[in-house]
Formats: C-alpha cells, sequence, structure tokens
C-alpha cells in the first residue's frame, strides 16, 4: 500500500493481474489493499468499510464465494460505496448479479480503463473515504 490518496478495495485471485492492477492505481495516486478471496474481502469489509473509497472485485474468484457476494455484502454495510467489477467471463451476468450503480470492466481491459473507472466513482461516487465527501 504505497499510495497516498484514496483507499481502495482490489479484489484479484489472479496474481499477475492483481500486481499490475494495484501498481496502476497505486501510480495514480491510490492506496490499495489487494486481497486474492471473497472470503478475506468479506472480513477486512466487516472490520474497516468506512475506510475505502471504492471496491474493485473480479467477479470469478475459485471460491464458493464471488465477486458478486463482495460486493452484495459491501453495499449492505457501505451502501454508498462504489463498486467497480472486473471479470473476462461473467460480465454478461453484471445486468441480473451487480449491484445497483455499479460499473463492469470486461477483461481484458486496459490499466488505464481501470484507473478511469475508479478516478470517476471516487470522485463523483460520494462513497466513504471519496474526494467528494
Amino acid at each position: 500500500m504505497d499510495g497516498i490518496g484514496p483507499l481502495i478495495l482490489y479484489v484479484e485471485d489472479e496474481p499477475a493481474i492483481s500486481e499490475l492492477a494495484e501498481v496502476a492505481l497505486e501510480d495514480a495516486g491510490y492506496a490499495v489493499v489487494g486481497l486474492a478471496s471473497a472470503a478475506e474481502a468479506i472480513a477486512i469489509l466487516d472490520a474497516r468499510a468506512a475506510d475505502f473509497a471504492a471496491l474493485v472485485t473480479d467477479v470469478d474468484l475459485r471460491s464458493e464465494l464471488t465477486g458478486w457476494d463482495v460486493a452484495r455484502h459491501a453495499r449492505e454495510i457501505a451502501p454508498s460505496l462504489p463498486i467497480i467489477y472486473v471479470s473476462g467471463g461473467s460480465a454478461g451476468d453484471w445486468s441480473s448479479q451487480g449491484v445497483p450503480g455499479s460499473v463492469m470492466l470486461a477483461k481484458p481491459y486496459a490499466l488505464a480503463q481501470l484507473v478511469v473507472a475508479v478516478s470517476t466513482a471516487t470522485v463523483e461516487g460520494g462513497g466513504p473515504g471519496s474526494l467528494s465527501n
């Protein structure tokens, strides 16, 4: 967690993708907590949801819990938290599974797209830790 800006929770089970995305977000000025599982994400949200400006989660996390579950849990405890999904295979399910007001980035996406999505969410979203609070 090197950035000094708004804190982003980033959930991705592919280490190479996670590393690239976290570096891109940190280079854009964000602080990032990167996790590899839905269970870890839910636990940290329970402990620190108010600290996060946005949640970015992969949908397919190779476990019983998915990114859909993480986002639903996040919305239960932090209703205004901006949520950005990333997915290669489940993007088509976003309209039926995604939480209202969320954003979907289909993999593969350019890192700049991720940075823009997070920037837009943290500036306009008004979630905890966002620049508009």
